[in-house]
């Protein structure tokens, strides 16, 4: 059976009857998990497999917001904590290398619990003056920088078999607000769009899934944020930046949008979105955000294939212990 061009949430470490039978019934095409969902090894291993089970696919795509810094789901006492990824640009030479090193790590400790899929690398180019919900989640200030930055990322988690998602696309960099819980307008010229905010994502057009940012570009689309305007997605992101890969919406329940939670979706999907993502678990939205989104098919349908396809044979050796204390040492942190 077609799965539903959604990723839902959960609510806590185990699956309620209920929530599994809601799964079953809507099919979701992946899940994901928060801070609240995360338990013991054994516990988050247990976890993914029964949302694997609710829709009857073994390679469901199961996402986290693991980036290191202060955004990471995991961490002590069962995992290690990174650094936050702008701690990367002061090694100058080495940043790349030790990027990678860091997101082949953090492979690791998902795929070993089952996650797939990480929410990262982050390609947003913060500004002076932006609300710091960016901040030192930026890999550095400028295209350049965080292209590259984000490029070793995006290999480290591919050579540990988890699939890169490149957020906030087209850019993030310059929001004046959290979208968590307003809308940022943006104001700039579309010229300087193109050569600042837009260049990393247009480097990494050929990454296989990407996340839209709830931003409004004035330049572009007055009215509608990115995730919603069919304008952005096929002037920009389809066009400009090239992208041709799984997109899907950050979170539809972030306050940065308005109005039913069905008519979130819907507008998401007219505009050109492949894949709704809601995380909070809350099942009354996820009800109605299921309401608006349609089965997977035809490009949607094609790019989600193309996406998991990059996983087939995915992995490279690994001496963890090896690689954990070099990463330590490099990085000046406990081992």
């Amino acid at each position: 059976m077609s799965s539903r061009a959604l990723i839902l949430g959960c609510a806590g470490r185990t699956l309620a009857p209920e929530e599994a039978a809601f799964f079953r019934d809507v099919r979701p095409w992946g899940f994901i998990l928060f801070k609240r969902n995360i338990g013991t090894p054994d516990e988050v291993r247990a976890l993914t497999a029964a949302l694997r089970n609710t829709v009857g696919r073994a390679d469901a795509p199961i996402l986290i917001d693991q980036e290191g810094g202060r955004v990471q789901r995991m961490g002590p006492p069962h995992w290690p904590s990174y650094p936050a990824g702008r701690a990367y640009a002061r090694f100058d030479g080495a940043a790349a290398a030790l990027a990678r090193l860091g997101a082949r790590l953090m492979a690791h400790d998902l795929a070993d619990v089952g996650i797939n899929v990480d929410c990262a690398p982050v390609l947003d180019v913060p500004v002076a003056g932006a609300h710091d919900i960016i901040g030192d989640r930026a890999y550095g200030t400028t295209p350049t920088a965080v292209a590259e930055i984000g490029r070793a990322v995006a290999e480290g988690l591919m050579a540990g078999g988890v699939l890169p998602v490149m957020k906030h696309i087209p850019g993030h960099g310059r929001a004046a607000c959290d979208s968590h819980h307003g809308l940022p307008l943006v104001e700039t010229d579309l010229a300087t769009l193109e050569a600042q905010d837009f260049a990393p994502f247009r480097a990494l057009a050929d990454l296989p899934m990407a996340m839209s940012a709830h931003v409004v570009f004035r330049a572009l689309d007055p009215e509608r944020p990115a995730t919603q305007s069919a304008t952005v997605i096929e002037r920009v992101i389809r066009g400009a930046i090239g992208f041709d890969g799984l997109l899907m919406t950050d979170d539809l329940s972030m306050h940065a949008l308005q109005g039913p939670f069905r008519a979130r979706a819907e507008a998401a999907f007219a505009a050109g979105i492949d894949v709704a993502l809601h995380c909070n678990g809350e099942r009354a939205e996820m009800e109605a955000v299921a309401e608006g989104a349609p089965l997977l098919a035809g490009e949607a349908l094609r790019r989600t294939e193309a996406a998991l396809a990059r996983l087939s044979g995915a992995g490279e050796g690994l001496d963890l212990p090896e690689a954990r204390a070099r990463f330590a040492a490099a990085l000046g942190l406990a081992a």
